[in-house]
């Protein structure tokens, strides 16, 4: 491999930077200094940069897990709660979420190494559609359907517009649907329900862009297709 290729997948600048870093000698492998169109054993070979030793990037992943309600979207928990990261125990990466579910909410998470695919999917400038199972108290009415689709007031602005489908009326006076958003605000569903005068009892994320839960269990996980991985990479500019 190239040295400046090696250089630019671990991090530090890119490949065109790199070769000036190069060129200006503070690149050493081995203990020498290196010359531009160097190329390396990226396994065997000691590659320092300004004195510090590089480490051949990580493998990029992404996994689909499914979040069991119940468990912090965190690596740690003061109170002694079960953590994402207790599902990945014996996963040889260092992940994190992309995105969070809160504590009572479950379904689809992304875990991932990748940055750039993470910032793609979780900054307000991209859209990336996500669609989740609810059910709320009470009959959630035609008005209130309406006003959820044009977007309500949640305390910290208006939301954008949603789109609700499969409304079912249950046998308790409840009220089953699934409802697609494109923003990530903090527990946004639950306070768009609050808006409309109803309480979440159910929250199931099912669906992020391209990938979906399908028939997975809580506590699953799956290495995404690379359909789905591609799909998510070609995240569109909102």
């Amino acid at each position: 491999m190239r040295l400046q290729k090696f250089m630019a997948e671990a991090g530090v600048a890119s490949r065109r930077k790199c070769e000036e870093l190069i060129g200006a000698g503070l690149v050493k492998v081995n203990g020498q200094v290196a010359s531009i169109g160097t190329v390396i054993d990226p396994l065997n070979d000691r590659v320092e940069y300004a004195g510090k030793l590089l480490r051949p990037a990580e493998e990029r992943v992404v996994f689909v897990f499914y979040k069991p309600r119940g468990v912090m979207c965190t690596a740690s928990d003061p109170q002694g709660r079960a953590t994402i990261m207790d599902y990945f125990k014996d996963v040889p990466y260092r992940l994190y979420s992309v995105g969070r579910l809160d504590y009572d909410s479950e379904g689809l998470l992304l875990m991932t190494n990748d940055g750039e695919l993470a910032y793609k999917l979780t900054h307000p400038k991209f859209t990336v559609d996500k669609t989740y199972h609810a059910v709320c108290d009470g009959v959630l009415t035609n008005a209130e359907i309406a006003r959820l689709e044009q977007g309500v007031d949640i305390g910290d602005g208006m939301t954008g517009p949603a789109k609700i489908t499969q409304v079912h009326a249950l046998h308790n006076g409840n009220t089953s649907f699934d409802i697609t958003i494109h923003e990530g605000r903090n527990r946004q569903i639950r306070r768009m329900l609050e808006a409309v005068g109803h309480q979440t009892l159910v929250l199931k994320r099912t669906k992020e862009g391209a990938v979906s839960i399908g028939f997975m269990q809580p506590g699953e996980y799956r290495v995404l297709s690379a359909e789905e991985l591609n799909a998510l990479r070609q995240t569109e500019l909102s």
